[in-house]
């Protein structure tokens, strides 16, 4: 599998995070962790399916997934290529006016958010560009044509800022306290942005914290604790609802990202 990951454009930068190509010339199944943004994706080459048990559910060439809390198997046929938009956290919403919430821990065909022809276009540009500069181009393109004026919600940047900050460790109770904000508001309006609730979001990212720092080497019960877990089997459970594998198991296989 070859992932090539490029940076938006200046009038991008605040919305998106990266745009991944990732190509399969071989028949392979990747493990997909959950992440803490939304994502839309292009497969314009080849076919891809969600695995799930003994099941495959074949994926939409054009597909938007929300934040979730579980990991993915992810099974690309031999010659499969897609392009991943992957938004800041803070940063669909400035593109669909939907109530994103509501696609927690789902991935739908992105024509339940924009007209189908508009979609088939996009996906035939993709098909037949030379390379991958020229993709992303298109997809650029596309993009910008959804951005409406938008005013960002500096409350919620700031709480999403100090989540990351905490690694997920805060009470969000003390952390609406921090904003000035009663605790009621600042959950309807987190959940209005981000896609899912301040806790929610809170587990995510201290999880991904987990993760990255074990990857570092460092002790995987040490940094359990610090993050707040006192019971070795909330931890574990925790774990493989993320993952899908114990810790032991997870750090022994090279095949996800």
């Amino acid at each position: 599998m070859r992932i090539e990951e490029y940076i938006p454009t200046e009038l991008l930068r605040h919305f998106i995070k990266a745009y991944r190509i990732v190509e399969s010339e071989v028949e392979m199944t990747n493990r997909i962790l959950p992440g803490s943004s939304f994502v839309v994706a292009f497969r314009y080459k080849g076919q891809v399916s969600y695995v799930s048990g003994d099941r495959e559910e074949l994926l939409p060439a054009s597909t938007i997934s929300g934040l979730r809390k579980s990991v993915r198997l992810i099974h690309y046929l031999q010659d499969s290529a897609t392009i991943v938009v992957q938004f800041k956290e803070t940063g669909a919403k400035a593109f669909f006016n939907e109530p994103l919430y509501e696609l927690f821990e789902e991935s739908i065909s992105l024509d339940a958010f924009i007209k189908r022809n508009t979609i088939e276009i996009i996906e035939e540009q993709l098909a037949e560009a030379q390379n991958n500069i020229q993709r992303i181009a298109i997809i650029e393109q596309f993009l910008l044509s959804r951005l409406d004026s938008h005013t960002p919600d500096r409350l919620i940047s700031a709480a999403v800022e100090i989540i990351h900050s905490t690694k997920g460790a805060i009470r969000i109770k003390e952390l609406a306290d921090t904003l000035y904000i009663s605790n009621d508001a600042f959950e309807k309006r987190f959940r209005k942005i981000v896609g899912t609730s301040p806790k929610q979001f809170s587990s995510i990212i201290r999880m991904e914290a987990i993760v990255r720092q074990k990857q570092q080497a460092e002790s995987l019960a040490g940094i359990a604790f610090n993050a707040g877990y006192y019971d070795q089997p909330h931890f574990n459970k925790d774990f493989k609802l993320f993952t899908g594998q114990t810790p032991s198991a997870f750090y022994k296989s090279p095949n996800f990202w």
